[in-house]
């Protein structure tokens, strides 16, 4: 027994002899009285659990083993998994070990790694989350396929968009992807809404007008900021995205294609006009992209709650909860971390 041990029996025993119970003494101490009881036992100064070390009836000698591992790394099964090597044995009529057997022994020989001739799969980290909160500062784009009356020929729209006023920044219709007219695209944008160096980050999937040599010099040049979704998940690119739906869902939409680039460009033209000046975006409170890319929308959403708040004070019957939010949108984010208040998010200056 420890000194600790001994020392704690000492007081008990000693209240106890005081006049204390011992179940006051022991839940003092912090101890119940069958552990009181189990250390003062004679015989507890020994480990009483069993030596003997159990080994399963059915598990592998050491020359099965080295028969698994054998036979793993056998030419035709070199750059096999074990989900692919047991079946092949099946095929021949052996069958040396279970598949989760194979996958244990290769583990505990340390040769359970990627066993094909192809590159493993590597886990993409997220993209840094964004905010912001005025325009000019983020920008997302993104290119789509529009359809014309040849059948699988296609111009390709590309369409650029200020996540935080969602302002259609600017846009062209192209018949190839590629980069140095997506360069094009951002001098022309740059130029247009006074950017500054630094000022904008712009966020994109991974094609590759997204990422060529052009494009990324044009935006160095520019000062802008590459931001990059992971590869094939359109969830990090959210805002184009949901604008590619709205284009395409629009009811004017050509159901029988586009008759050429300048029926393309024509019709691009008229959709971003309405969507930049009188489509009321539900994502900033029904107000136009272009009232809240020119900071009008403050004032509009002021002037709902006004009249909201006099309307229950006219019938207060009919309002049994607040009156709706109208509350201007300060900020807005572009992949938040989960867990993480928006407040906490990386700020775009």
């Amino acid at each position: 027994m420890s000194a600790e041990r001994n020392n704690l029996i000492m007081l008990i025993t000693q209240a106890q002899n005081d006049g204390a119970r011992q179940e006051n003494a022991c839940e003092i101490v912090g101890i119940s009285s069958k552990t009181l009881q189990r250390w003062q036992q004679t015989d507890n100064t020994q480990d009483k659990r069993p030596l003997r070390q159990q080994s399963p009836a059915n598990s592998l000698s050491e020359l099965e083993r080295q028969r698994v591992i054998s036979t793993a790394n056998l030419p035709e099964y070199a750059d096999l998994p074990p989900s692919k090597i047991v079946p092949l044995l099946a095929d021949k009529g052996m069958y040396i070990a279970s598949e989760s057997t194979f996958y244990r022994v290769l583990h505990a020989a340390n040769q359970l790694s990627h066993r094909e001739r192809s590159q493993p799969s590597r886990v993409r980290a997220k993209p840094r989350a964004l905010a912001a909160d005025g325009p000019n500062q983020v920008y997302s784009w993104d290119i789509t396929y529009l359809p014309t009356q040849v059948k699988g020929i296609y111009v390709y729209l590309y369409l650029v968009l200020d996540i935080y006023s969602r302002k259609i920044v600017g846009w062209q219709v192209h018949h190839q992807e590629l980069s140095v007219l997506a360069a094009d695209i951002m001098v022309d944008i740059c130029l247009r809404e006074g950017v500054t160096h630094g000022q904008v980050t712009l966020h994109s999937d991974n094609g590759g007008p997204m990422k060529g040599a052009t494009m990324l010099a044009t935006l160095q040049e520019l000062g802008v900021v590459p931001s990059f979704s992971r590869p094939s998940v359109s969830n990090d690119n959210p805002y184009s995205e949901s604008l590619f739906k709205t284009l395409k869902y629009r009811h004017d939409y050509p159901d029988c294609k586009f008759e050429d680039l300048h029926a393309a460009r024509q019709w691009v033209g008229g959709f971003v006009t309405w969507y930049n000046h009188q489509h009321l975006h539900s994502g900033i409170k029904f107000v136009t992209p272009q009232q809240r890319h020119l900071g009008l929308d403050k004032e509009i959403l002021r002037k709902r709650h006004a009249v909201y708040q006099q309307a229950k004070i006219k019938h207060p019957n009919r309002f049994s909860k607040e009156t709706r939010n109208w509350q201007h949108q300060t900020q807005v984010y572009l992949n938040p971390e989960k867990g993480k208040s928006e407040a906490t998010e990386k700020k775009v200056a």
